[in-house]
């Protein structure tokens, strides 16, 4: 399955999610903006922070929503590597094998060849 795949499976997923437990979803929402809106880091920062997560939780689907708020948010190839590296070195061999995911997800939503 492509990214772009996986992407449009994930929303969709969570559409189906959001239905079945509307409070539930509506709190994790609320939650997550007062999160991202708020606080020193700006936007994109918090984002690294969050892909670096998913990368070491070895979390797919939030990988490719992490990377999509990452490339409208101005992410460069470089910044996400650096992230990526980081993740590494705190996660071994397992957020190696996440960390090639998940440039090659920015690849491919970044029309990277």
């Amino acid at each position: 399955m492509s990214w772009t795949e996986k992407q449009s499976k994930t929303k969709d997923q969570l559409r189906r999610l959001n239905k079945a437990i509307p409070d539930a979803a509506h709190g994790f929402s609320t939650l997550g903006k007062a999160v991202k809106e708020s606080g020193t880091l700006d936007f994109k920062h918090k984002e690294f922070v969050a892909l670096g997560i998913a990368v070491a939780l070895r979390c797919e689907a939030c990988i490719v929503l992490h990377v999509e708020a990452l490339l409208r948010a101005g992410a460069t190839r470089e910044e996400v590597g650096d992230v990526l590296a980081m993740t590494i070195q705190m996660g071994g061999g397992p957020a190696m094998m996440y960390a090639a995911k998940a440039i090659e997800c920015f690849d491919e939503l970044a029309g990277v060849d």
